[in-house]
């Protein structure tokens, strides 16, 4: 019992469901599962409504844990968090806070969209016809959502747990840990199940939930799953699927993708949506992106606030694009200061191009600060596109989780590496991505061809740069910068608390 108490305390497990409301990204308080008419199907869209507030609201640690030890990320922060920064380094201690914070909020989740399919599954009880067929669309919405956290918690520490009721000690007993192959089919064979319960267009078409899940958000994660096991043909096939719908599209502004003009664009798969609600419907509800932020600013809105500096590209991505004469992702990617711009000289970059300025394309200055030589371009939200009367760094903004660039890169790279295409040739399909970032096509492409495209394109994008590199035993490419990278350093230990609470083995 003394066991039981220590993981409900751990998982913070909830008997409560969100209550309903007409905005898809709110949630406004909780009611008692006693207190709900499962025979009225218009309180229904209340589970799925509080799944993906579950979904949405992340700890601001969440995101950067996730992403910093790539070679694409260096961790800021300069005099505080230092057990973040010795990540980035691969030096772990798994008393730190953030792993035990990543794996609780990851875990808490995961049951509270347990709970919300437990409610779904008893309104079903009393659902017939289009009422029924909307109950297991919401069920396939939510077992989505928890694939998704399911991928993270297995690509940060290989063998976890698979929840799939709101009772993890009983599952714990009676199946305990799984590695993380089991984990990638586990989500393999939950799109497959959910994806025909999906509708087969772009989240934007969605009219009842604008931005929800559909299948092809769903064969995004079947990609990514099949791209850990290293199944290239599955990969293909489930990318194929997404690419032949001809329902996606790259947004053609790459600078404005990553603010508010670009959001639910027709390339987003999985956006967590975020908003400045009014006080009628419980206020603001928004990610907190101030440690993207650069500490110091001069913003062309007066009294936007600045950031904290933990998230800083590193300076081998950024010569990485200047020497392949990027301009469009590196202006977008990376907030400049003269600090770091003087760093790039001192190392021979002496003839940079116009656009390499501490002044954003928007107006606001990014002024020398001592965390961090930049700062992250895509985490940014220019002060003039703030809400009116919130100051808060990237108040408002949406945080873009899966776009259609990384399943045209996932493609590729199944292609090239044995798939048999299924959705027109690996060049056809980096070339798009090549357009949009103004460069030129290529007349055929390498796997190598590949992994720098995505380098280019996807850098400082929840971790995928580094998952990549361990997927394909790249330790080369992680050991940079004086840091030194070995297959001990793939994943993070389990944090000490669950250690204690949880049958975890080191």
């Amino acid at each position: 019992m003394k066991k039981i108490y220590k993981v409900l305390l751990v998982f913070g497990l909830s008997a409560s469901i969100f209550s309903c409301s007409d905005e898809f990204d709110t949630r406004t308080g909780q009611l008692n599962t006693g207190d709900l008419d499962y025979t009225d199907p218009s309180e229904m869209s209340g589970a799925l409504v509080g799944a993906y507030n579950a979904f949405s609201t992340r700890g601001w640690e969440e995101p950067l844990l996730l992403a910093v030890r790539g070679d694409d990320v260096n961790a800021g922060g300069l005099g505080d968090q230092q057990p973040f920064a010795d990540t980035d380094n691969f030096i772990y201690n798994n008393g730190y806070w953030m792993y035990n914070s990543l794996w609780n909020l990851h875990y808490s989740d995961i049951i509270d969209l347990n709970t919300a399919i437990v409610q779904l599954e008893r309104y079903r009880e009393f659902m017939e016809g289009e009422d029924d067929l909307r109950a297991q669309q919401y069920i396939a919405e939510v077992r989505v959502l928890r694939a998704w956290l399911h991928l993270n918690v297995a690509r940060t520490w290989e063998d976890v747990f698979i929840y799939r009721t709101n009772n993890p000690f009983e599952e714990i007993e009676a199946n305990g840990v799984s590695s993380k192959e089991e984990v990638m089919q586990f989500i393999i064979d939950e799109m497959d199940e959910a994806i025909p319960n999906l509708p087969n267009v772009r989240p934007n078409e969605r009219t009842d939930f604008p931005g929800g899940v559909t299948a092809y958000t769903a064969y995004a994660l079947k990609a990514m799953a099949n791209l850990e096991l290293e199944n290239y043909q599955g990969v293909a096939d489930a990318a194929g699927e997404i690419i032949n719908s001809g329902r996606f599209s790259l947004y053609p502004d790459f600078y404005q993708l990553f603010k508010i003009p670009g959001e639910l664009s027709n390339e987003s798969l999985l956006e967590m949506q975020f908003d400045e609600l009014g006080s009628d419907v419980g206020g603001t509800f928004y990610h907190n992106f101030a440690p993207f932020g650069p500490q110091g600013w001069t913003p062309a809105r007066e009294n936007a606030s600045s950031g904290w500096g933990f998230f800083e590209p590193s300076m081998k991505y950024i010569k990485f694009m200047l020497d392949r004469n990027e301009t469009v992702r590196l202006e977008t990617s990376v907030l400049f200061t003269d600090r770091g711009i003087n760093e790039l000289n001192e190392d021979g970059y002496t003839d940079l191009p116009a656009f390499v300025s501490n002044t954003t394309p928007s107006g606001d200055v990014i002024n020398d600060y001592e965390r961090a030589y930049f700062a992250s371009g895509k985490h940014y939200l220019p002060s003039d596109q703030l809400p009116e009367e919130q100051n808060n760094y990237g108040s408002a903004k949406n945080f873009i989780v899966t776009r259609y660039a990384e399943v045209l890169l996932m493609y590729a790279e199944a292609v090239t590496r044995g798939a048999t295409p299924t959705a027109g040739s690996a060049a056809e399909a980096v070339n798009q991505v090549r357009n949009r970032a103004g460069l030129a096509d290529l007349p055929s492409v390498t796997s190598e061809d590949v992994m720098d495209e995505k380098f280019a394109e996807l850098a400082m994008e929840w971790g995928i740069r580094y998952y990549d590199m361990i997927r394909l035993n790249n330790y080369s490419e992680l050991s940079y910068d004086g840091r030194s990278f070995s297959e001990s350093s793939e994943y993070l230990p389990y944090p000490q608390e669950q250690v204690d609470a949880l049958p975890l083995t080191n």
